[in-house]
């Protein structure tokens, strides 16, 4: 873990505690609450910080996925100095009818930027539609992967993983105090 500090900062604002209704239905006494460090402006740009060093330097846009990847993205795409596109998960029906918004992506090397990775069933999904649309996508940044050691779904689909923290890395930060 490169910074534990800021691990621990995360962990701390968005570890909830309580009584949480799951996606899957059940309940839980614990919640991770990913929306809050996006929305802490000094969190949000820390961990854009930590993200930029593992840009590649062929870049040549930042496609972050809708809704999580799209914050990190804006301020990575600033820091970096980066174009940025705002991948949907579906292209809308009406206008333009795009599916990435803010520039074009055919023929261009499209570095994905995602929140948190728990399967890699929507950076796999906008990964297939970014490559119909003529983009190169071989890499994802994520601020937080949750994955499990054997997950290979995003390995299989040709796109290699690089994160900030591993949920690991929080569960760590948990017990050290700064």
């Amino acid at each position: 873990m490169t910074n534990p500090e800021l691990a621990s900062a995360i962990d701390a604002r968005c570890r909830l505690h309580g009584e949480f209704i799951l996606r899957s239905g059940q309940v839980a006494d614990e919640y991770f609450d990913k929306y809050l460090f996006e929305g802490d402006p000094q969190l949000i740009r820390r961990v854009a910080e930590e993200m930029q060093p593992l840009l590649p330097d062929d870049a040549d846009v930042l496609g972050g996925l809708e809704l999580g990847g799209v914050p990190i993205a804006a301020v990575l795409g600033q820091l970096a100095n980066a174009p940025t596109v705002f991948v949907r998960k579906k292209a809308k029906e009406y206008g333009t009818r795009k599916l990435a918004e803010g520039g074009p992506v055919e023929g261009k090397h499209v570095v994905l930027i995602e929140d948190v990775i728990t399967t890699g069933g929507a950076v796999i999904a906008a990964a297939q539609a970014l490559r119909e649309h003529g983009a190169r996508v071989e890499l994802v940044l994520c601020a937080i992967d949750r994955r499990p050691a054997e997950a290979t779904g995003l390995a299989d689909a040709g796109i290699e993983v690089r994160s900030v923290f591993t949920r690991a890395d929080l569960d760590a930060a948990r017990s050290v105090q700064y």
